[in-house]
């Protein structure tokens, strides 16, 4: 039974762990053989930390709590992919994704519990934003997809994808500190460089992303090149325009030297016209962007958009491709299972 006064161990860094079992008269590497079992070996119990005594292990349990994430439901798409839908401890729910190809196996994980930018196009923006995840929740999620990745298909994840439910970015601290933990030896010890933090566009933590002269790329959800447009679909827009997103992302880049793409999802008679493309080339040449992701929209209930026909998405690319930007189709993956780009909103 977990109470109020219990702090979560994984709360607790190394030096404080270690301050503890000072305390208690106890030998400091037993900070360290903790410190492993829940970052390293991921446990999920105090009884599991079985190089501890049986004392030791019910003082810990008696003194902090351990809540973890848990897989409440797995579903299997006909294309490889598997969406997930995590449990936190007080029963909120969350959605994460193991999106399989030949040459990577990528994490899709959520930063918060519904969201609250309200973007007209996707799923999770029609739901109410509950809370932010902690950062051990989304190192849970790693963990998890990470685990299912192995037992699936015989190998880890090579990359991870900050494009699920929620804004990293208005989850600033626990984004960063779970890429902290996710990256450490003393935790998956991930590259950097196989993250990916995707934002709809809050310029000012754009530019905080820079300060803190972060090493994993960054992607922008652009979806229409002009703020009309733009404004219409995403609100956060109003308040955080395409100029002022091209000039946060310079910052941005001039700090770091960071990967930047942009995110295009085509609807049909909206943003997939040749005037469109020609106004998406005019920000792609005002960023240093590596590339433009073109994205198929996936539909969801509560939208009216519809996806273009081929032949206007074809079009729509070879026009940029013409113009000397760098742009790839990225296929949806696990449509089936609602899994796919946009779809996420815990349903079954």
């Amino acid at each position: 039974m977990v109470t109020a006064q219990q702090q979560n161990i994984r709360h607790l860094s190394l030096q404080e762990l270690e301050a503890y079992f000072l305390e208690k008269g106890e030998k400091k590497f037993r900070a360290k053989q903790v410190y492993e079992w829940i970052w390293k070996k991921h446990a999920h119990s105090f009884e599991a930390m079985s190089n501890l005594s049986k004392e030791m292990r019910a003082d810990l349990a008696a003194n902090f709590s351990l809540p973890a994430l848990s897989v409440e439901t797995t579903q299997f798409s006909a294309d490889g992919t598997i969406k997930s839908r995590f449990k936190t401890t007080e029963g909120h729910l969350i959605e994460g994704v193991l999106i399989p190809t030949d040459d990577r196996k990528t994490a899709c994980v959520s930063s918060q519990i519904g969201c609250s930018l309200s973007c007209k196009f996707c799923a999770t923006g029609y739901m109410e934003r509950k809370r932010n995840l902690s950062y051990d929740e989304i190192y849970d999620e790693v963990v998890l997809i990470n685990q299912q990745s192995e037992k699936a298909y015989n190998k880890k994840l090579s990359n991870i994808v900050f494009m699920g439910m929620g804004e990293p970015l208005l989850n600033y601290s626990n984004m960063m500190k779970a890429v902290e933990m996710i990256t450490s030896e003393d935790g998956l010890g991930m590259s950097p460089r196989r993250i990916t933090v995707s934002t709809a566009g809050v310029a000012k933590q754009i530019k905080k992303l820079g300060d803190d002269k972060v090493k994993f790329k960054l992607a922008l959800s652009l979806h229409a090149a002009n703020d009309k447009k733009r404004n219409e679909i995403m609100p956060i827009n109003e308040s955080n325009n395409i100029a002022n997103l091209i000039e946060a992302l310079n910052y941005f880049y001039k700090q770091t030297g960071n990967e930047i793409t942009f995110e295009y999802i085509l609807f049909q008679n909206f943003n997939d016209s040749i005037e469109d493309a020609n106004e998406l080339i005019k920000i792609y040449r005002q960023v240093p962007a590596d590339l433009i992701n073109i994205i198929e929209y996936n539909p969801i209930e509560a939208a009216k958009f519809l996806k273009p026909d081929e032949d206007t998405t074809m079009k729509f690319m070879q026009h940029l491709e013409k113009n000397r930007v760098n742009v790839r189709l990225r296929r949806s993956r696990g449509k089936d299972i609602d899994a796919a780009c946009g779809q996420l909103a815990n349903k079954n």
